[in-house]
C-alpha cells in the first residue's frame, strides 16, 4: 500500500513541476500577468504540499467541514471549482459573442456607407 501512495505522490510531484513550467514559460511570453502567474504558481505549489504532507489538511476536513474521508473532500473541491470555471468560460464567451457582433456591425456599417459614397460620386 506504502508503494501505491508513493507512487502517487512522485506523479503528483512530477505533474506539478510540468505545470509550474508551462505556466512560468507562459508568464515569459507575456501571455500572463505577474498576478496570474503567482496565483498559479501557488495553487501548483501548494499541491505539491498537498501531495507531500496529504495530512496536513486532517483539522479542516475531518474536524471543522466533517467529511469522513480525504477524498471526498477533493472531490466536492473539484466539483466546485469546475462549476466556477464553466461559469468564467460562460461569461467569457458572452463578452467575446457581444464584442464580435459590435465589430462585425461596425465594418459592415462602414462598407454601406463607403458603397453610397461611391454611388454618390459616381452620378453626374
Amino acid at each position: 500500500m506504502v508503494k501505491g501512495i508513493l507512487g502517487i505522490q512522485i506523479f503528483g510531484m512530477f505533474f506539478s513541476c510540468i505545470m509550474i513550467y508551462l505556466t512560468f514559460l507562459h508568464y515569459k511570453r507575456k501571455e500572463f500577468s505577474v498576478e496570474i502567474f503567482f496565483f498559479w504558481l501557488t495553487l501548483w505549489l501548494g499541491f505539491i504540499f498537498m501531495v507531500v504532507y496529504p495530512t496536513s489538511l486532517d483539522f479542516l476536513i475531518r474536524g471543522i467541514l466533517k467529511f469522513g474521508r480525504r477524498l471526498d473532500f477533493f472531490i466536492v473541491l473539484g466539483f466546485i471549482f469546475l462549476i466556477a470555471l464553466m461559469y468564467y468560460n460562460y461569461i467569457v464567451v458572452r463578452y467575446t459573442k457581444k464584442r464580435v457582433e459590435r465589430i462585425i456591425r461596425e465594418v459592415a456599417l462602414e462598407k454601406v456607407k463607403d458603397c453610397r459614397d461611391k454611388k454618390d460620386n459616381k452620378k453626374p
